[in-house]
């Protein structure tokens, strides 16, 4: 039997029951209240908008406070969310409050993908919930939920048409925000009557921030605080991030029933999950090492390749210095050959200028012995 059909019995036998007495469980309702009103609640609003449309001024009257905060430049690279936590107190309620706002929002020449790290940011809010919440060992009741509970879109007061990066990041953001108000925001003072009210002075009047003839913030603060806080947090759970839990886990292979409609329990995704993961290291493994052999193949026939290349050219070298070799010898030859004939040619001058001396000695003699006989 199906669990909704044994759901189904046990509802329709359930009977109706008088008491006799009081038994004290209608006290459940307090009981929630005084436990909601001791653990505390948390809100987080997420303001998107370009720098200076009054995001900081609108929170600072929404709450009627003063939050500290670092002035927003117009330098940045590129779209980044700043988070900024605050604990107030309401009589006896305590809310731990969350600002994310957007700094460098269409400061940027290119604002094609200025959306893209607002998704992300959601998103990821809702993936570190689902970590702490896959935990063997969850602390959720004392875990900061981050989530985005309201996402404020600021639209600048031109009168003209939107602009298409409103148009792009709004259509994004589209599963959290619905409706468009007109609201100006003041945390001054101004006497009015003999009242002092929050309004902002302007050249041609005065905008009583209160007043719902003169903008909707009244109604905004209305729908946002006092009136839909909780769905808003219940939705963010129970609507945006139960569907974000939904597809990722989807996504990681955890299913509710099997291919014939049974219960498909943790333990059977797992190991089917399991199997599947080896088999797929296996394949990328045997992948690896066919990948790798190739590699090796490769590299041996590069390798041989250059082997042989180096041979080649050992043998082209080898051959070239034998070659010059052979051109040393020949030549070295020759000086000898040339060095032995002039050898041979100067001794042959040196015996005739020899021989030619002792010629010339011979006949002076012969002179001087005929000048002897001569006297």
């Amino acid at each position: 039997m199906a669990a909704t059909d044994i759901a189904r019995q046990v509802g329709e036998d359930c009977r109706t029951v008088p008491l006799a007495g009081h038994v004290g469980f209608d006290s459940l309702p307090d009981q929630l209240v005084n436990k909601s009103v001791s653990q505390g609640f948390c809100f987080n609003i997420l303001c998107v908008g370009e720098t200076g449309l009054g995001k900081s001024t609108l929170m600072d009257t929404l709450f009627n406070t003063k939050f500290e905060g670092e002035p927003a430049t117009h330098t940045q690279p590129g779209v980044q969310l700043r988070s900024s936590t605050y604990d107030l107190q309401e009589s006896n309620v305590g809310l731990k409050l969350t600002i994310v706002s957007t700094v460098g929002f269409g400061d940027q020449i290119n604002k094609e993908d200025s959306y893209k790290p607002i998704v992300e940011f959601i998103d990821a809010q809702f993936e570190a919930y689902l970590q702490e919440e896959l935990k063997i060992r969850r602390v959720l009741h004392t875990y900061h939920d981050s989530r985005i509970h309201a996402c404020l879109y600021f639209i600048a007061p031109t009168g003209h048409s939107l602009k298409s990066l409103d148009l792009v990041t709004m259509k994004k953001l589209d599963s959290k925000a619905h409706l468009p108000f007109a609201v100006i925001g003041s945390t001054e003072e101004l006497k009015i009557g003999n009242k002092m009210m929050k309004a902002r002075q302007y050249p041609w009047g005065t905008v009583q921030v209160e007043n719902e003839a003169h903008c909707d913030f009244v109604k905004l603060r209305e729908m946002l605080i006092r009136v839909n806080m909780e769905d808003l947090r219940e939705q963010t759970h129970s609507r945006h991030y139960e569907l974000y839990r939904r597809c990722k886990l989807e996504e990681m292979g955890f299913k509710d029933t099997d291919p014939d409609s049974k219960p498909f329990s943790l333990q059977e995704t797992y190991e089917a999950k399991r199997n599947e993961f080896l088999g797929e290291l296996q394949k990328k493994e045997e992948e690896m090492r066919q990948m790798f052999v190739q590699r090796v193949k490769e590299k041996e026939a590069e390798l041989k390749e250059a082997e042989k290349e180096l041979h080649e050219k050992f043998d082209r070298l080898k051959k070239l210095h034998q070659d010059e070799k052979k051109k040393l010898e020949d030549k070295k030859k020759s000086l000898d050959d040339e060095v032995n004939a002039f050898k041979q040619r100067k001794t042959a001058a040196e015996l005739l200028q020899s021989q030619g001396s002792q010629a010339g000695g011979s006949q002076t003699l012969k002179r001087d012995k005929e000048k002897k006989n001569f006297f």
